[in-house]
């Protein structure tokens, strides 16, 4: 897969965003966080990086042209990078990249805001959930407060 290629595939994902950064590195985002990067390696190919599940960072870190990470996966995360790979892992690498997508997507923080009845004689209050927070952190009901 060419750096054009990779580009081409991030931005069909939903919600995407793209920008260049830490040293011409195409670096695809959902919601603001990053779940793809492509670079040119000090060899002048390809490389790609993403975010993988714990048991793909184990198979993959095995295989020939990928490897842990530099520098994301030495601070204990979970994301690989493919280089040097021939054209028929094209098919394995949209897989991974699509997974990565979804990782990241279902690790962002979804909001519920409540807006109480416009006919209250007292100002509106609302209250915002952290779904997330306290479904995933497991918040202690004395944290959430909702006015009425």
């Amino acid at each position: 897969m060419t750096i054009d290629e990779f580009n081409h595939y991030c931005k069909a994902l939903p919600h995407t965003t793209h920008v260049v950064q830490w040293g011409n590195s195409e670096v695809w985002k959902v919601g603001g966080k990053v779940f793809a990067i492509g670079s040119i390696s000090k060899d002048g190919h390809p490389a790609f990086t993403f975010k993988t599940s714990e048991q793909n960072y184990y198979f993959l870190e095995e295989k020939p042209g990928y490897r842990p990470a530099p520098y994301l996966a030495s601070r204990g995360m979970k994301w690989i990078q493919q280089y040097n790979c021939e054209s028929d892992e094209d098919e394995a690498l949209e897989y991974y990249l699509s997974a990565s997508y979804k990782l990241v997507s279902l690790g962002l923080t979804l909001s519920l805001i409540h807006i109480s009845e416009p006919t209250r004689r007292t100002p509106i209050s609302y209250a915002v959930f952290c779904l997330k927070k306290s479904l995933v952190v497991g918040w202690p009901a004395s944290r959430v407060r909702v006015r009425v």
